[in-house]
């Protein structure tokens, strides 16, 4: 299967929010909720204190272009109040005051800014990672792309296509509802191909603007959670089937997992104000199912030598501090601690979805980690469905 992967690039979201600007923020608009008592700890827990965003707090609490009143129009709701014994002055006042309530924002006017950013974003994340790897966009086969939070249609490949702009011929490989598994599916199709043909060029470029899921109204717990934990990234990285100068890691294996019955336990829903991120209680142990399954597959393939191996790196997108403790507590006997360090500290600013194993894998390679250090990457995603890759730094 091997397979070369150059150093990703990876674009942070330009503007930083604060946890308690957020907090101060929900509290405000949501003063008597059942977990306002609650909201300070709930942050605290998250170990997030900023992350970064495409589009700044205030785009995503702005009120829309609409008023409060009812879509039929001013005409239905004077007849609507007429009827119901309102005089003419009072359907006056009426009118004015539900004109003067501000919509909430429409689907089209929280995910259309977002969706440029996720393109510029992207496009600044693709030149980069060529640059890196010492290619031109003329040189690039295959585009794989994801983008789970802005649906369009074309999508992020065809946009990156004329962008940058690659050469007509070149595969086009959208993959929009790979969501967090985004990185590790993405090097695990383009290993595939490049093992194909080794001759193959694969640019991998996911952007995601989780911030779209930021919903004011929205009163649950679970929103306040996902409001606390989701950042904006764009990441980019050359895959080829011949090591170059620049490879820094060499894929050999991958592996795949989806538990059944699972399909509703993470979701977005597309709602009348825009896209929601829907958690159920029971996402984090399914999550540590798929661990579960991770370990045995590397106890599989490495079962003729059980007492010496072990990685060296664990680069880990599982969503969320729970399913990390869990990694490491029923990591094998005998495995180095320390293991997840550049994942925790990816997620201290924030969960990246899709684009959250390249920013680990970025760090990992900013720290100076060592040649032949064995390395494992791994995501979850809703569905719910992982993916691991294994392999050697170079």
């Amino acid at each position: 299967m091997a397979a070369y992967l150059c150093p990703p690039a990876v674009i942070h979201g330009k503007h930083a929010v604060r946890t308690s600007q957020i907090v101060d923020e929900v509290r405000g608009r949501h003063p008597n909720s059942p977990w306002a008592p609650r909201i300070d700890g709930i942050a605290a827990s998250t170990g997030i204190e900023t992350r970064g965003w495409m589009l700044p707090l205030e785009a995503a609490v702005a009120p829309g272009s609409g008023s409060g009143l009812p879509a039929a129009g001013i005409g239905p709701a004077r007849e609507a109040l007429s009827g119901d014994g309102f005089t003419e002055q009072d359907v006056d006042r009426v009118i004015t005051a539900l004109e003067a309530i501000p919509a909430p924002q429409t689907v089209q006017e929280r995910t259309a800014p977002a969706w440029s950013e996720v393109q510029s974003y992207g496009e600044h994340a693709a030149r980069g990672a060529l640059q890196i790897a010492g290619l031109d966009a003329a040189d690039v086969d295959t585009l794989i792309t994801s983008h789970s939070t802005t649906p369009a249609l074309p999508g992020l490949d065809v946009s990156l296509a004329n962008r940058l702009p690659l050469r007509s011929d070149v595969l086009l490989l959208p993959a929009t509802q790979w969501a967090c598994i985004a990185g590790t599916r993405s090097l695990a199709l383009a290993a595939d191909l490049v093992a194909a043909d080794p001759d193959r060029v694969v640019l991998v470029v996911i952007a995601e603007a989780l911030s779209t899921t930021y919903q004011p109204a929205d009163d649950t717990l679970e929103s306040l959670i996902v409001r606390l934990l989701f950042a904006d990234t764009a990441v980019a990285a050359v895959v080829t089937g011949r090591p170059r100068p620049e490879s820094v890691l060499r894929l050999d294996a991958a592996w795949h997992h989806t538990l059944p019955g699972t399909q509703d336990l993470h979701r977005l829903e597309t709602r009348e104000d825009g896209t929601h991120f829907v958690m159920d209680r029971r996402g984090p142990r399914a999550v540590q199912e798929t661990v579960t399954a991770m370990w045995e597959w590397l106890r599989l393939r490495y079962q003729d030598d059980p007492g010496s191996w072990h990685p060296d790196v664990l680069l880990a997108h599982p969503g969320g501090t729970r399913v990390l403790e869990y990694m490491e507590e029923t990591m094998p006997d005998g495995w180095p601690s320390g293991l997840l360090r550049h994942s925790r500290d990816s997620y201290t600013s924030g969960n990246r979805g899709g684009a959250a194993v390249f920013d680990i894998m970025r760090r990992a390679y900013d720290a100076g980690q060592k040649p032949g250090s064995r390395a494992v990457l791994y995501a979850a995603a809703p569905g719910l469905t992982a993916t691991a890759l294994e392999g050697e730094w170079l």
